[in-house]
């Protein structure tokens, strides 16, 4: 190609991509009732906003279970935002699940087969305090927990820490507990507690900012929701909650033609994160390593024997969370290894 013409495409190329950034758009999506869907996920719901693929969204999130957690942990009334007192008093259409969800948000050019990619920008607190604790018959060790106990836990936002307790400092570590699409419409509505091939209540703490999820989608626009917002959490979260508390995140929402996952998968700037979720510990650590296996045929181009002891030597599996019915297993394998 000689130097001139090779210069004009160039510049043609450029100019193009210059364009599409230019029309990106960023959307705010406030916490309002008419936002709010409370406990579940939903094909029927129509939709709150509409974007197109690689559009930005400012989102807000209201802490799972609502005010009554903030109370029972000694929150005062005037430190709770209007925003969450208005949806509180507002949304009387509730449950199966926990977690009030800010959405769905209609992706254009979605369809049933592609990829929508979360890439997850930012976070902000809507307010300086966490809680924690616990409910009877909840968690990991209900029998010997069978009462409630919340805990109140306030930030240093400047400094990205809480004091749990004298001489018990937090790193805070702001997630989405919740990112999820519709199911298929002939699955009706579902709670929001169990994770699915729809993503949804993962509890993942590796989905910080920085990260990305990508999830299949199961109909048109992928109407994606968010909720569940964690100051920080622990894997296996044992209680049943996180450090609750109510976001603002910033995400890019991009469609991906031509991928054809069958559940989650995660990435951070460190890793690659294959997901396994069912109702038996056992066979959601089963279905981590397949997926990971998956991952590395497909896009690491390994045979599937190698890569099954590639999982054995260098991919650590954890115990995403144990307490929402479906329990998690997320299998993380680091991107240093690769030379590309």
């Amino acid at each position: 190609m000689r130097p001139r013409v090779a210069l004009a495409v160039a510049g043609v190329l450029l100019l193009a991509s210059t364009l599409s950034f230019a029309q990106a758009r960023t959307h705010e999506l406030k916490l309002l009732p008419e936002n709010v869907h409370w406990g579940y996920y939903d094909a029927a719901l129509k939709p709150v906003l509409r974007i197109a693929s690689g559009d930005t969204v400012r989102v807000e999130t209201m802490i799972a279970r609502g005010l009554p957690r903030l109370r029972a942990a000694g929150v005062k009334d005037d430190e709770i935002p209007e925003s969450l007192k208005v949806v509180e008093r507002t949304i009387t259409e509730r449950g199966p699940g926990a977690h009030p969800m800010t959405g769905p948000i209609f992706v254009e050019g979605a369809e049933p087969g592609d990829v929508l990619e979360v890439k997850i920008v930012a976070f902000e607190f809507l307010h300086p305090y966490g809680v924690s604790g616990f409910i009877p018959g909840s968690g990991t060790l209900p029998d010997e927990f069978p009462y409630v106990k919340f805990h109140l836990v306030r930030f240093d936002e400047r400094a990205g820490t809480a004091q749990f307790a004298p001489g018990v400092t937090l790193k805070l570590a702001p997630f989405f507990g919740s990112i999820g699409v519709a199911p298929d419409p002939l699955v009706g509505r579902i709670s929001s507690g169990p994770p699915g091939p729809h993503a949804g209540n993962l509890d993942n703490k590796e989905l910080v900012a920085g990260s990305t999820l990508s999830i299949p989608v199961a109909v048109p626009g992928a109407l994606v929701s968010f909720g569940d917002g964690h100051a920080m959490q622990g894997d296996g979260e044992a209680t049943l909650t996180a450090l609750e508390t109510s976001l603002r995140g910033t995400v890019q929402i991009t469609v991906r033609k031509g991928l054809h996952l069958k559940w989650p998968r995660g990435e951070t700037p460190t890793h690659y994160i294959a997901m396994g979720l069912h109702t038996d510990l056992d066979e959601a650590a089963k279905l981590a390593v397949k997926e990971m296996i998956d991952f590395l045929v497909t896009d690491k181009k390994m045979n599937r024997d190698d890569a099954y002891i590639l999982c054995s030597v260098a991919v650590d599996l954890h115990v995403t969370q144990l307490v929402d019915g479906t329990k998690g297993v997320h299998a993380m394998l680091a991107k240093s290894m690769f030379a590309r």
